[in-house]
């Protein structure tokens, strides 16, 4: 089981200490003052990941990660990352000290700027960590912004945080986000593959989102992930599954407001909760949160 990190916190976690000059959060990447051990980090993460994810990433994240100036040797440079990803699909990584407010975060993500953590992990917190660093942010989130599918859907959600912002009903889009983006399944002709972000840079949830029989495994409907909430602190106990990324870009015409509306009037539901209306794929055992629960 995962357990908060007794790390020092960053950007918006660290209070009005991790805020940075800038109004809109950036920051230098300060790419020449990374440490050899810094860089150790990376090529370990980078290589592990390297190792494990042929076979379960999508093939757009391949195809990503193919494009890239990216290996496992250093961190990357956010600079050139920016010079491909422009010419491909528009977007540009910017450098963040952590997380940020979350109208800064839509307001980049609404002109393709993609802020992503300039700190890394430390050699002790390989396996989990609370914030999102710049492997989680740079080997999870770049290459599928390669892809322009992802590239539109990701604009558009900046745009409708924005509205959901004014209308009160952030909770309910954030999730969408967060079963998509951070932790989505896709079906592909070879079988279950990972595009989410948060599951394709971490080992251990790699192999749990895909081969593990405990959690859910249900397609994707967009009412009800708007209703379901999630895991912060631990592997998700549901996992909702696209039959292809081109859905994001249905996704991305939907007029959200009358949904809102719809699910105002509906219960919540719990992570790990089905319901009789549910497609389900994969009806999990609940056996690792039981225990993680016992404990």
């Amino acid at each position: 089981m995962k357990r908060p990190s007794t790390a020092p916190k960053h950007g918006l976690a660290a209070g009005e200490a991790g805020r940075p000059e800038r109004a809109d959060w950036t920051v230098d990447q300060g790419w020449e003052r990374y440490t050899a051990e810094e860089h150790a980090v990376w090529k370990f993460l980078f290589e592990r990941q390297a190792r494990l994810v042929p076979g379960r990433a999508c093939r757009e994240f391949e195809a990503g990660m193919r494009g890239l100036p990216i290996g496992a040797d250093q961190i990357p440079d956010f600079r050139r990352l920016s010079d491909v990803l422009a010419k491909r699909t528009g977007w540009q990584v910017v450098a963040v000290p952590g997380l940020v407010p979350d109208d800064v975060f839509f307001e980049h993500l609404a002109n393709r700027r993609f802020p992503a953590g300039q700190f890394i992990r430390r050699s002790d917190q390989l396996d989990y960590l609370e914030e999102p660093d710049v492997f989680h942010d740079v080997f999870g989130h770049v290459p599928m912004l390669m892809n322009p599918i992802l590239a539109d859907f990701v604009q558009a959600y900046g745009e409708g945080g924005l509205r959901a912002q004014r209308m009160g009903v952030l909770p309910n889009l954030a999730r969408v986000y967060w079963y998509t983006v951070e932790f989505g399944l896709v079906r592909q002709a070879e079988g279950l593959r990972i595009y989410g972000s948060g599951i394709i840079s971490s080992y251990a949830e790699s192999l749990f989102a895909l081969d593990d029989p405990s959690p859910n495994r249900l397609r994707f409907d967009l009412e009800r992930v708007m209703r379901t909430r999630y895991r912060i602190d631990d592997f998700q106990e549901t996992y909702f599954v696209l039959h292809d990324l081109e859905e994001l870009l249905e996704l991305a015409r939907v007029d959200f407001a009358p949904v809102y509306e719809r699910v105002r009037t509906l219960p919540e539901l719990e992570p790990g909760e089905l319901l009789a209306q549910d497609e389900v794929m994969t009806e999990g055992t609940g056996a690792y949160h039981a225990r993680a629960r016992e404990n």
